[in-house]
């Protein structure tokens, strides 16, 4: 919402139910739009959950993992740089070396090379950047799931992949922003610290 948008499509599935109340509730108090999508089969990887919203956006958005925060600014610059049509492109963070807030073994990992992603995965070896599953999408990205889920891959980082071989897969730079998935308890604290205390930059938990 700080980043100016009003339109929301949730995909849900497991706990849906809570969810969407939950969020109904705030959707009253803060007078935003919030479209449903259900996912029957919630329990498959990320891209089924992605194409579920097809017949929903025809034009295009912005794609978030419900788990990840992160600093709104990074939003509104991926906005303003805007996309072609036909491509996506993915906010990436390039600190690989020195970012405590990155889960090494878990995180998504990008080979990219002039902004064009080159590689994408969890299990990656070859990488430069990490994934912060902040897309600007092109409804493009429904055709390359399609055909990834095809192949056998039903992830996300599959349909990447595809528009990655025709070099329609694009990166940018968040710069010194934070983000941060949220996966176990350790996560959730260091994500306390950082987005409930008004600071955007992380220096190892002595945040002020």
């Amino acid at each position: 919402m700080k980043s100016g948008i009003t339109d929301f499509y949730i995909v849900i599935g497991y706990n849906g139910d809570k969810i969407k109340k939950r969020l109904t509730e705030f959707s009253l108090m803060h007078s935003v739009r919030i479209d449903y999508i259900n996912n029957e089969n919630w329990n498959k990887p990320n891209g089924i959950s992605v194409l579920a919203a097809k017949e929903k956006l025809k034009e295009p958005f912005i794609l978030l993992m419900s788990d990840h925060l992160f600093d709104y600014s990074i939003i509104k610059e991926l906005k303003a740089e805007g996309i072609e049509p036909g491509e996506i492109k993915l906010a990436v963070d390039k600190r690989i070396e020195n970012n405590p807030l990155v889960d090494i073994d878990d995180v998504t990992k990008v080979l990219e090379v002039d902004n064009i992603i080159q590689n994408i995965g969890k299990n990656t070896s070859n990488y430069n950047a990490f994934d912060t599953g902040i897309f600007l999408c092109d409804p493009v990205i429904f055709i390359a799931l399609e055909q990834s889920i095809k192949k056998g891959n039903s992830s996300l980082s599959g349909g990447i992949l595809e528009l990655a071989n025709s070099q329609k897969a694009k990166t940018f730079d968040i710069g010194n922003h934070n983000w941060i998935d949220v996966d176990d308890e350790k996560a959730y604290k260091k994500a306390e610290r950082i987005f409930t205390k008004g600071s955007r930059k992380y220096n190892g938990g002595n945040n002020k």
